[in-house]
């Protein structure tokens, strides 16, 4: 079997124009700065896990057609969502199909251009904004002896290779779909939390050293699970999807969430 591992990608990304204009003649216009989107994975942790900024959050899911992620995991992923952040002003998922772009393998760069043309989604006011991309193909960096399920690649974007989860799962001996889709979706949106040293600063040594930005203990959500015998299949085949330890809660809670 296959090893299996998810990807963190870190990069910093240029700031754009913002779309407000100095002769709008609304007396309040809402200005809307892409660039506040295309920052460092895990820093905007804090916007994202506390209210002090950002009063709701939109989930902007983006998925080529015949590739849509279950409704159970975008369900589990705003549970999730609500048990971790605090936005009194709720969680919205807004949710669209856009053609193939025909580009798989995927690299990183065509996954951060794709977000670039087809994000609508930006922070306002105070509302964060996260795009999630759905995609038809695998990631560039497969190999024959290990694939990449999902990356987190900027402070508030992660993209599922939702081609390769569904060849993995739902079968005999596999997982189940949504059950897999679960466990990538949180685990990616960790890093995006600043999960594990990534932004939110570590209350206990729990870092995994062979393996950074990762917890080192095997039940968490934040394992480095590819290590270890079926890789991420372990983690689930008692049929529920892995959860955040103590001291991953810990670092979440000091950094303004739940």
């Amino acid at each position: 079997m296959k090893k299996i591992f998810t990807l963190l990608t870190i990069g910093l990304f240029l700031s754009v124009a913002s779309c407000s204009k100095e002769d709008d003649p609304l007396d309040n216009p809402v200005v809307i700065n892409p660039s506040t989107n295309k920052q460092q994975t895990g820093s905007s942790s804090n916007d994202l896990l506390s209210d002090k900024k950002f009063k709701s959050m939109v989930i902007e899911v983006v998925y080529v057609a015949g590739f849509e992620p279950s409704t159970t995991a975008i369900n589990n992923f705003v549970n999730f969502l609500t048990a971790r952040t605090y936005k009194p002003n709720g969680i919205r998922v807004i949710k669209r199909s856009i053609p193939s772009p025909g580009n798989s393998p995927y690299t990183n760069e065509e996954i951060t251009s794709l977000e670039d043309v087809n994000r609508t989604k930006y922070n306002n006011a105070d509302e964060i904004t996260i795009w999630a991309f759905f995609a038809d193909g695998k990631s560039s960096k497969d190999t024959d002896t290990s694939v990449i399920l999902g990356t987190a690649y900027r402070n508030t974007s992660f993209v599922i290779y939702e081609q390769t989860l569904q060849a993995l799962s739902d079968s005999p001996f596999e997982p189940n779909r949504s059950l897999l889709e679960t466990t990538v979706i949180t685990h990616e949106f960790g890093h995006i939390l600043g999960l594990t040293n990534l932004g939110t600063a570590l209350q206990s040594n729990h870092e995994d050293a062979e393996h950074p930005k990762h917890c080192i203990e095997k039940t968490c959500l934040m394992y480095w699970s590819s290590e270890i015998g079926g890789g991420i299949g372990n983690m689930v085949s008692n049929g529920s999807a892995p959860q955040l330890d103590a001291q991953c809660i810990a670092d979440l809670r000091a950094n303004g969430g739940k």
